[in-house]
Order: C-alpha cells, then structure tokens, then sequence
C-alpha cells in the first residue's frame, strides 16, 4: 500500500518540478555584491553554527514577539544553552511584516533587546523578513494554542496569503522591510539578512487557502523584496535561502528560485538529505564561487547530527532547526500532519534539548563542541 508520506513526497516532488522544455537562459548575477566582495565577508566571518531559534515559550514569530508574550528570560535561558552546550555562535530568528504594521517602532526595540540578550552569549543574529510555509493566515493577538503532537501547528506565513495574492498591496510591505533592516544595517550584530524563507513552497498542509499561481506572485515580488533590502544598503549580506536546484540546473529552476540565485550576496540553501545528498549540494553551489551557509538540515533519522562534520569540512555555516522542544513542536516530523501518532517520537525529528536543557542526545551535544571546538581554532584559509 502507498503511504501517506509517500503520497506527499510526490505532490512536493511534482509541484516543484519544472516542464518547460526549452532551453533555459544562463544565469546572470544582480547581487549586489560581488564575489569577491562576498568571499571578503566569508573570510572576516567566524564559521557560523546555530539553529533556528524561537523560544519553547513561543509556537508562532507574533507570539515570539507581541509584547505580552515576549519572554525575554526564556530566551536569555536557551541562548546560554545554545552556547555552552553546543558552542553555537549564531541564531536565525524570524521575523512577521504584522509586528510592524501593528507596533511600529516599538517592535525594533523589542528586536533590539533580544539581540543585546544573544551578544550577552557571544551570538550573533541572522533575521528573517518574510515565510512562506505553514498557516497563510496570520492574525495579531492572542495566538492559539498548539494542536498536540503536530509538527509546527500554529507557525505562520508572513505575508498572509490575502496580501501575496494581490499585487497592489505589495508596496505595503515596503515600510516594514526599510525600518527593519535600516535600524540595524550597521550592527555587528546582525551577521546576515535572510529576506523571504522557502517562499514558494507548495505548502501542502495549507493547499486549499493558498493564492492561485503562488510561485509566479512570489517570484515578481521578491524581485521587489530585493529592491527594496538592497536599497537600504546594509552592512551585512543579503541572501535567501535555496530549498530546489540545490544540486544541479539552476538555469531551469523555477523564476522564484532563479531570482534567488541571481540576487544573493551569499547563497543559503536548506538540505533535509542524507551524506550524499548534502555533498552534491555543495559541491553545486559551491560553484558559483559565493560563500554558503546551510540555514535549515538536521531531521531525524535522514539528516542526522553527524552531518555538521560534512558542513564543517566544507566551512559551509550551519543553523540546524530547532534547539528546545516547546511550542513549535517541531520534534515531530512533518508527516505528522497526515500520520497521526500520540506519545513520543522516536527519534525526534528536530531539537536539541528538553525544555530543562538536558540534550536530547549527549552525544549529539559533544559532537557539536567538538565540531564548534575545532572551527573556532582552525587557521584562516
């Protein structure tokens, strides 16, 4: 019999496949930096390991960060875990364009608290502007609780489907993405802009309240989206992640994913494959000569720990998903939005560490400080 899982893989397989057959332009690089320029940040930036972080307090960014549910002691907690039990030096935490249209400035401040909680730990921030994964409809508020055992049950997207549908509401988005990385172009603590993650994504689970013709909308605006970053001019690289054509054919990839790969600084990619599969990954991207960063790996059992020595051996920056089971609930697989289950996964799929901050797995945690361990001390190629 067919699993449901397996059924799933196909639709994501299918809606990301590309059919054009004619020939595909080469690409042609906008970034705003250069490579040179990218491969000089590269060399004055310690290799990067973290995960992405959202408190076990939170399940969704609006409840990471709304003022009545902003937990700055939690975060303090799990960011000193982060340091001292894996030797991270870094977090992608995300953001949500409804905080500043519902707070303004009062949101940056809030961003500028965490941030001055992750330097107290020695780490440095790469935020996330927008997400195109999970719930399309995001709300401020009170946000609800999580729908147990579910992976990611109540995280959401930013823009909200309503507004990705409709073009003459993008210039909306504008105000938001200036003051954010305008108020922190110039920090070093901010190592990295992570404009839009997975924007395409086929976001099976939520097919149904998905805007026609998403993939075409998201490529058209994040042209605007990297218009926009690149206009304010920071410090720090742009970049959005790549989550397809990570191993070969960029050329043919779709126009989203094309615009990626000509308008990154750096170039970020996710990989949830085995050895192999993040190998050829890398040695792909590698290709185009711009330093990489992997922004989302580690699911339990495919994309196991032991993966951070491949990253390692190839000083590709590392972010992990998840570091303390909580709210997001991502310890259960995504599969579990099809194959319901009650009790404990075995293994978890991500996190590092129960919400006292035991690990997970202590072998785990003592590869991860010996990988942070031995990159921290390696001489500058």
């Amino acid at each position: 019999m067919t699993s449901i899982a397996g059924i799933l893989g196909r639709q994501v397989v299918q809606a990301l496949r590309v059919h054009d057959p004619r020939p595909a332009p080469p690409l042609v690089s906008r970034a705003r930096w250069s490579v040179e320029q990218a491969q000089d940040w590269g060399k004055r930036t310690p290799w990067l390991l973290g995960a992405n972080f959202i408190p076990s307090t939170a399940g969704n960014q609006l409840e990471m960060w709304q003022a009545d549910t902003l937990h700055l002691p939690t975060i303090d907690r799990e960011l000193g875990w982060a340091a001292e039990q894996f030797g991270m030096n870094s977090m992608r935490i995300f953001l949500h364009d409804l905080l500043w249209q519902a707070d303004g400035e009062a949101f940056l401040d809030r961003i500028e608290q965490v941030l001055e909680v992750a330097n107290s730990h020695g780490i440095t921030v790469m935020p996330v502007l927008f997400d195109g994964i999970w719930n399309p409809r995001p709300v401020v508020g009170r946000q609800r609780d999580p729908r147990p055992h579910l992976h990611n049950s109540t995280w959401l997207q930013s823009p909200g489907a309503d507004v990705i549908a409709n073009p003459d509401r993008w210039d909306s988005l504008r105000p938001y993405v200036e003051a954010v990385i305008s108020r922190f172009a110039h920090d070093p603590r901010i190592v990295a802009w992570d404009l839009f993650n997975e924007p395409d994504s086929p976001n099976p689970a939520y097919r149904k309240f998905e805007p026609a013709h998403k993939s075409a909308l998201i490529a058209r605006l994040l042209e605007q989206v990297f218009d926009w970053a690149a206009a304010v001019d920071p410090d720090q690289p742009i970049t959005v992640g790549i989550f397809n054509g990570t191993k070969r054919g960029a050329e043919r990839s779709r126009q989203a994913a094309r615009v990626i790969f000509e308008r990154s600084d750096i170039y970020s990619f996710h990989s949830y494959e085995g050895e192999k599969g993040l190998a050829d990954s890398i040695r792909y991207l590698s290709s185009f000569g711009r330093p990489l960063v992997c922004t989302e790996w580690l699911g339990r059992p495919r994309s196991p720990a032991v993966l951070l020595e491949v990253l390692a051996s190839h000083s590709v920056g590392a972010f992990n998903w998840g570091l303390v089971d909580g709210r997001s609930q991502t310890k259960f697989p995504w599969t579990s939005w099809y194959l319901r289950r009650k009790g404990e996964p075995s293994p978890w799929f991500h996190e590092l560490l129960h919400p006292d901050g035991t690990p997970y797995s202590d072998q785990e945690a003592q590869l991860f400080r010996k990988v942070a361990s031995s990159m921290s001390s390696a001489p500058e190629s």
